[in-house]
């Protein structure tokens, strides 16, 4: 069952609303109730007051996070939400933080699911408190199993097999898939896609995100073992710019693809450093998520019916068409 769109405040004069709600019993002819009526005036008043909180597992001072920070904040602005935004890579901080929306009573919740297993518990806290709660960005495959409204994202796995592809028209025969953070389940997917559509070899590479610094060394040091490997293909668009250091530190001849992008990757590859890049539009996924708690509190609208994903990608954006993103990049919000 989905949760019922909470009642919002009306905008009403008490005793305005008394004598209506009389007449309506005297009548009998008023349909739809009060909740109708007040969603109805709240949204001609245009705004909500509605407190949101968007869960991430983002690490600090990622650009990509940021990017969906920026959306979701134009869409408070819009919307006149009070929106809290928090984030912990760590799954169980992630669930905690959850937990910590719910006793403070808000009205709705956007969280990503990279490893749902872990956030099961605190969704289904949610869920009993009445607060709805929409997903994006990661866990695509579990959204609708984990009791979520709706769900902004990409497929990862079309994504993936998109880049497959890609790498067919580019005659590429080995790919090294770098997955920065084990376990993730968009990650996995990704690169899983890659191998289904690929007709060279792909080996994946598991490395620690969090650190560069080994994640290059582990990157140089697979390309100096096998020579053969002549695509790298990253997971993020800060990952993708260390992998071009780590091709040159190698003396390989591989290339650079890389899912994500923000403005400086968007600059390597008008300068031909980095092949391509897949963008899901972190910023959209962001702005959607926001704005369709609200729509669902003024409204009752459910965007894909509750039944099917609102997919914000991939594109493939390379040399022929970065012209078209590049401003955007620049201003952070593509």
């Amino acid at each position: 069952m989905k949760t019922p769109p909470p009642s919002s405040r009306s905008s009403r004069p008490p005793r305005a609303a008394a004598v209506l709600a009389a007449a309506c019993l005297l009548l009998a002819g008023c349909s739809g109730g009060d909740d109708a009526d007040s969603r109805a005036d709240t949204a001609a008043a245009g705004g909500t007051g509605m407190k949101v909180a968007l869960i991430t597992h983002g690490a600090e001072g990622d650009v990509f996070w940021e990017r969906v920070r920026k959306g979701a904040e134009a869409a408070a602005a819009k919307d006149d939400v009070d929106l809290t935004y928090v984030s912990d890579p760590d799954p169980a901080g992630q669930a905690e933080l959850m937990r910590d929306a719910v006793r403070d009573k808000v009205d709705g919740i956007a969280v990503t699911l990279a490893k749902p297993g872990a956030m099961t518990g605190a969704v289904g806290e949610a869920k009993k408190a009445g607060i709805p709660v929409v997903g994006l960005n990661s866990g695509i495959d579990a959204w609708q199993s984990a009791g979520l409204l709706e769900y902004f994202g990409q497929d990862e796995s079309v994504a993936g097999r998109a880049v497959g592809d890609k790498l067919d028209d580019l005659k590429a025969k080995h790919a090294l898939c770098v997955i920065h953070e084990r376990g993730n389940v968009a990650l996995e997917a990704r690169c899983a896609g890659v191998k289904k559509t690929f007709g060279g070899a792909t080996q994946n590479l598991y490395v620690e995100g969090t650190d560069m610094t080994a994640t290059s060394a582990a990157v140089t040091a697979a390309l100096r073992q096998d020579r053969s490997i002549d695509e790298v293909v990253t997971n993020g668009a800060r990952f993708a710019l260390a992998a071009v250091g780590s091709v040159k530190e190698a003396g390989s001849a591989a290339k650079v693809a890389t899912f994500d992008l923000d403005n400086d990757l968007v600059k390597a590859v008008e300068n031909g450093s980095v092949q391509f890049a897949v963008d899901q539009q972190p910023y959209l996924q962001g702005y959607l998520a926001v704005d369709s708690l609200w729509l669902y509190r003024t409204n009752g609208n459910i965007s894909g019916g509750g039944v099917a994903p609102v997919l914000t990608g991939p594109a493939i954006v390379s040399r022929a068409n970065v012209g078209a993103v590049a401003g955007f990049a620049a201003r952070g919000t593509r």
